[in-house]
This record gives structure tokens, C-alpha cells and sequence, in this order.
């Protein structure tokens, strides 16, 4: 079942939301530049399980509406309030997969945690996703750069470059393209100034450090995009916090080991780990 969210006027957000009778509630931030399609594999999955997963798209992706403004992290970390606020959300699994973990952490800190129990980053783009002179672990920023002048120059190009690094195990053609499909229903400004924020946010690393719900943090150790690294960095500074390296993953690992990921998902929600 889909619908959509008003996060501002004239900005409504698309929601898939799927059994939503089920006796716990996953939440599926989705990463740059994909939609809630990403979490296929749990939707597939968790809801025979019990559970309600909802995948908000954020603004500027997917099937939600593309306004020109509103990609820094505080007002799409606002758009998610919205969310849990219309659909009266309270004591779910939030659940952030690479700039989507990004603006889950700017969620938890700028409200508060509020309706969140638990929190799952998955190769999540904080600290930092680009090296700086006090964290060398990340992009570099002429990476960066190239990524938003490709998205203005030739984004069809800029996406197929990004998909080369976005799977450590070998993938199918199909489902390659299927990746560079949900790259295209983005609009191209929003594709490029997510990637601006990038450059430009820095206050990760303090709202790191006031979370406070368990948090699960999942990272592929061959992740070329947000690498291992970061999420070292994340489990240091959330002080209630677990790391499991998934060893044969790069950025997809909820795709790449989504066996694992699905039970390590819902040990995780029944403290059953």
C-alpha cells in the first residue's frame, strides 16, 4: 500500500508501507540516489515475519514529489518527522543504508529520537562521507566534485560509473540496470545537491555522540562508497552501539548477504543478539 505525506505545502512524500497491521515497525531510509525500491529484499521478506515496513522516498526521489530546494540533512530529517508524525509512528526500528543513515543520525539528534527505539545504520554516510583534515577515512572531495559535475553534465553516465562501485560480489546485467533505473527517476538537481551536502555538512560527527537508542551498525568491508572505516567511526562514537563487518559486501549488503541482513535485522529487533 502507498500513499502520500504533505512535509511541506505543496511537498508531499511518497510511502510504501506494507502489513500494516504487523506487530513491530521497520522504517527504511533509503540511500542516494535510489528510492525505498532498494529495500526490496526486506520487503520481500519481513513483513511474512510480522512486521510493518514502511520506505518513505525522499524528496527530489523516487515516486515523492522534486521541489529545488530542501536536500540538506535538517529538512530531510524533518520530512522523516513528518512521516512519523502523520502516520503516528512510536516505538520503531529506524533503518538508514548509506546518505539515508546520514539523515537518520541528523534525525535522531535534531528530534530528538522521537518515536525511535532502536536505530540500524547500514554503510551510512557519517561521520563524514568525505575525508577532512581531522577525519582521513572517507571520498576524497575532487570525487565529490566529479560526481555533481557528472550529474550536470552527463548524469546517465555519472550513475552507470556509480553503479560500478556499488556491488563487491558480481551482479547480474538486469539488476545493474535496475540500479541505474532508480538512479533516473531521480531529478537531476536533487541528485546533485544531496551531493553538495555532502561536501558541506560537518555536524555528524556531534549528533553522533547524543544517540542513545541500541543501534546496529552494518557495514561491508569492501564498501567503495562509504568505506569500512566510517562505520569503525560510528561505532566509537554512539556509545550504544554494536558493528558487524559483513564480509562479503560492499555498499549493497542488504542486497550482496541479504539472508544475513534479514536475520541480523531481526535479532537485533527481538534482543535476540
Amino acid at each position: 500500500m502507498g500513499y502520500y505525506i504533505n512535509v511541506e505545502p505543496k511537498v508531499k512524500v511518497y510511502c510504501e508501507d506494507l502489513n500494516p497491521q504487523g506487530r513491530k515497525t521497520i522504517v527504511f531510509l533509503h540511500g542516494w540516489p535510489g528510492s525505498h525500491e532498494l529495500f526490496e529484499y526486506q520487503f520481500n521478506h519481513l513483513p511474512k515475519l510480522g512486521y510493518r515496513c514502511i520506505g518513505p522516498d525522499q524528496r527530489g526521489f523516487g515516486l515523492s514529489d522534486k521541489p529545488f530546494d530542501g536536500y540538506d540533512y535538517n529538512r530531510l530529517s524533518d520530512d522523516v518527522r513528518c512521516v512519523m508524525e502523520t502516520l503516528g509512528l512510536h516505538d520503531v526500528t529506524l533503518v538508514g543504508h548509506s546518505t539515508g543513515g546520514a539523515i537518520a543520525v541528523r534525525y535522531m539528534a535534531r528530534h530528538r529520537e522521537y518515536g525511535v527505539s532502536k536505530l540500524v545504520l547500514c554503510s551510512a554516510a557519517a561521520p563524514s562521507l568525505i575525508k577532512r583534515p581531522y577525519f582521513p577515512y572517507g571520498q576524497t572531495r575532487e570525487a565529490v566534485v566529479n560526481i555533481i559535475r557528472g550529474t550536470y553534465q552527463d548524469r546517465p553516465n555519472m550513475l552507470r560509473d556509480f553503479g560500478d562501485i556499488f556491488f563487491y560480489q558480481q551482479v547480474s546485467q538486469p539488476l545493474k540496470d535496475w540500479l541505474f533505473r532508480l538512479g533516473l527517476m531521480a531529478a537531476s538537481w536533487a541528485t546533485a545537491k544531496i551531493a553538495n551536502t555532502w561536501l558541506d555538512e560537518e555536524g555528524l560527527f556531534y549528533d553522533l555522540g547524543t544517540i542513545r537508542v541500541p543501534t546496529l551498525i552494518i557495514h561491508g568491508i569492501h564498501d567503495e562508497v562509504c568505506y569500512f572505516p566510517l562505520g569503525e567511526a560510528q561505532n566509537r562514537l554512539i556509545k550504544n552501539s554494536r558493528l558487524i563487518p559483513f564480509k562479503n559486501s560492499g555498499h549493497a549488503s542488504f542486497y550482496e548477504e541479504r539472508s544475513k541482513f534479514n536475520m541480523e535485522l531481526r535479532r537485533f529487533i527481538e534482543n535476540l543478539s
